[in-house]
């Protein structure tokens, strides 16, 4: 059981106005939701669409992220001190870039006078995915390669001692270890991938079917555009909802936390 500290009491004063900071705008978000017609509003045609190409390209996202972020996090994880501290620091770029700024990026890359315009990416389906990928890689890497350090590499060593090969110490060892460090980045990766506003804006746009996700319907509702309020805050509530989720689903797979 986890001890009390001796907290000045004092601090409790701005540590509760932090926690009413974060809680009572969403407290507001749910107050203005129409229960009598919210299930009108989130089963619109509109609504529907948005919530189906945010699920489907957040899905294809964190498919991509997981074939390349784990193998990126274990070598990270794995390199000495320095290198590792700098690979951990190319990860972390996205993360405190404005994600306007990925989207500007993107397109530089992919748009028609990019290095890769040939592809014709911009305002695509694919491009959404793309840019979901770019933000939250990092979410993905940074969890997984922590489960990776935690682990250590004794176990490795052992095997690797006994004949296994390095395939097998992967297979059999090293990921089964950090599985629960893994599913946890899975699961944020896509909650950061369907929650994608500023790079998917930029990069891919906003043409309702085809790149409108659920931030930028809710973004086109509040402009006077696209879908109604009541279907905006609707799904507002179902992001939220979301979020809830996964907090909730990875402290669950969180090793040595209390229940």
């Amino acid at each position: 059981m986890r001890e009390a500290g001796y907290v000045p009491r004092w601090l409790i004063v701005p540590a509760v106005a932090g926690l009413l900071f974060l809680l009572v705008p969403l407290t507001a978000l749910v107050a203005r939701v129409e229960w009598a017609t919210l299930w009108s509003d989130v089963t619109s045609e509109a609504a529907l669409s948005a919530l189906a190409l945010s699920l489907g390209t957040g899905a294809v996202a964190t498919v991509g992220c997981a074939v390349i972020g784990i193998p990126l996090a274990l070598l990270i994880a794995r390199s000495p001190a320095r290198t590792a501290a700098a690979l951990r620091a190319l990860v972390t770029v996205p993360l405190v870039l404005p994600p306007m700024v990925g989207g500007v990026a993107l397109l530089y890359l992919f748009g028609r006078n990019g290095w890769f315009g040939f592809l014709g990416l911009p305002f695509t389906t694919p491009a959404v995915v793309l840019a979901q990928v770019f933000v939250a890689l990092p979410f993905l890497v940074l969890a997984v390669e922590g489960a990776l350090r935690s682990t250590g590499v004794e176990f490795e060593r052992a095997a690797a001692s006994l004949g296994a090969s390095r395939a097998t110490i992967l297979r059999r060892i090293t990921l089964p270890l950090a599985a629960p460090g893994i599913v946890a980045g899975v699961v944020l990766c896509f909650a950061r991938a369907i929650g994608e506003f500023g790079a998917t804006a930029l990069f891919a746009g906003n043409r309702p079917g085809v790149t409108q996700t659920m931030p930028l319907a809710i973004y086109t509702a509040f402009n006077g555009a696209g879908i109604s309020q009541g279907t905006a805050v609707a799904l507002s509530l179902l992001l939220l909802l979301t979020a809830v989720a996964v907090l909730l689903l990875v402290r669950g797979w969180r090793p040595g936390v209390g229940r």
